[in-house]
């Protein structure tokens, strides 16, 4: 959202929605076009589903870099719970992890529902998003190849995949061709990767004039699951690089902003991790659990209000003993920051910054040193919203702060979420003026007011 965190849709930013009631969100799309979904933000709600597709399309006036497919599908895959929420919280808040998902599903269907038809000898468009809980996907389609053509608003170099990781929170286009007469129906494969048992969703790829007959046999359900599998993954991830030639929101090519050539103003160094406080499990980031504040972090700061939030360093400190808190990183408008993310847990973290894209510039495993920039990819970069970091390792990012605000910056697992693995960031310019209208809107006039900011007066800072 450009210039418009009011209106982000997160605790730290907006009040909640009373039942009854509705609220209509405003807000301009900022430099990507692309894939992307919504889903709720509050309270385990997105494990219960309430997500869709958000497509963002160039103007007309710049040509996307791939021939104008025949159509397009929304795939939205991910891992499903049949408990309902009020169970899976009572899971997380008596310090148990949740157990293994029940199935995965496609379109919100479950095995062989969902139906997708082809006309044999057309190009189709496949925009896929993981809206999951806490499971990476393998997609593929039986006897097809996939050829990535965009990730989360960036268009990629264009290469063809048999299969594609999508971590939870992500989301690309593939295209796909409808070449593989005579057979008239195959088999659209979903399995989890890095979880056991392995489960697995699956959707039917019909050519039309196949009468509408699902694909003969039983679908291919080999998996991607070994002890192995987390370097396969990486590998592949690195194979994901931007398309510097082509334009996007923009008419001038992608790779026209040279973003390794900038000095680094500043490394932030994120560190999740797990820890007992107050006899809890809870997720942390640099030895704090985010505590939710009545008041939103937005509306505190707007309003000038004590005792709602801390400005943190952004790195870990010696010796601190975890705790819970409501933390907020302060970063100066403009800068280009370095963001590390260290994952001290078994299992893959994926990490999204609202208001921002930010280049994948390098992923490495252990621990992170400034050794590592020297692996770093400065040149093609992919630049998206949501990044995967792999059991015991560290993935780098790097941002230009052009988006004036207060940002959520967040574990894109649900689970995690709820347990506090999120920190905001406050993107200014360091001064108690009210923002240039150029920089930051203002308030906008249906915003609500709550806990500490109740009874200030719109657009009153």
């Amino acid at each position: 959202m450009r210039r418009n965190s009011w209106n982000d849709g997160v605790a730290g930013t907006n009040c909640a929605i009373s039942p009854t009631e509705n609220w209509t969100y405003v807000f301009q799309a900022k430099d990507e076009v692309g894939s992307f979904f919504y889903r709720p933000s509050l309270g385990l709600h997105a494990a219960a589903g309430g997500h869709g597709p958000i497509r963002v399309n160039n103007r007309p006036v710049i040509a996307v870099p791939f021939a104008q497919p025949d159509s397009e599908f929304d795939v939205l895959i991910g891992d499903w719970y049949n408990m309902d929420v009020k169970e899976m919280r009572g899971y997380l808040e008596r310090g148990r992890d949740l157990p293994s998902p029940d199935g995965i599903l496609i379109n919100g269907l479950g095995p062989y529902a969902a139906d997708f038809t082809f006309k044999p000898g057309r190009t189709y468009r496949l925009r896929v998003s993981n809206v999951g809980t806490r499971t990476s996907l393998s997609f593929r389609i039986q006897g097809h190849k996939l050829l990535l053509v965009e990730a989360e608003g960036t268009y990629t170099r264009q290469k063809h995949y048999a299969s594609l990781d999508v971590h939870p929170g992500q989301s690309l286009s593939v295209l796909v061709t409808a070449d593989q007469l005579p057979k008239p129906s195959y088999y659209m494969v979903v399995s989890s990767l890095f979880v056991e048992p392995e489960l697995f969703g699956v959707a039917n790829v019909l050519y039309a004039g196949s009468g509408g007959l699902q694909p003969p046999g039983a679908a291919p359900l080999e998996g991607l699951s070994s002890h192995n599998g987390y370097n396969r993954s990486m590998e592949q991830a690195r194979t994901v690089r931007m398309n510097l030639t082509c334009g996007a929101a923009r008419p001038n090519p992608q790779g026209s902003f040279r973003y390794g050539r900038i000095n680094m103003s500043r490394t932030l160094l994120l560190r999740n991790d797990e820890a007992e406080i107050g006899g809890r499990r809870r997720c942390t980031v640099n030895g704090v659990s985010f505590a939710g504040a009545a008041t939103p972090l937005k509306l505190a700061d707007h309003f000038d209000l004590a005792g709602v939030f801390a400005v943190v360093s952004g790195r870990p400190e010696r010796r601190r003993q975890p705790s819970l808190g409501t933390a907020v990183i302060d970063a100066r408008y403009r800068d280009f920051v370095q963001i590390v993310f260290e994952n001290r847990v078994p299992s893959l973290q994926t990490w999204h910054l609202d208001g921002y894209n930010f280049f994948v510039a390098g992923m490495g495993w252990g621990k992170w040193s400034p050794d590592a920039r020297s692996t770093y990819n400065l040149v093609d970069a992919i630049y998206r919203s949501t990044v995967q970091v792999y059991p015991s390792a560290w993935t780098a990012v790097l941002v230009s702060l052009d988006n004036e605000g207060m940002w959520n910056l967040r574990s894109q697992s649900p689970d995690r979420r709820y347990l506090g693995q999120e920190i905001y960031m406050r993107v200014s310019q360091g001064s108690s003026e009210v923002p240039d209208p150029r920089d930051e809107l203002p308030m906008p006039p249906n915003a609500l007011l709550c806990g500490k900011a109740k009874s200030s007066k719109i657009g009153r800072a």
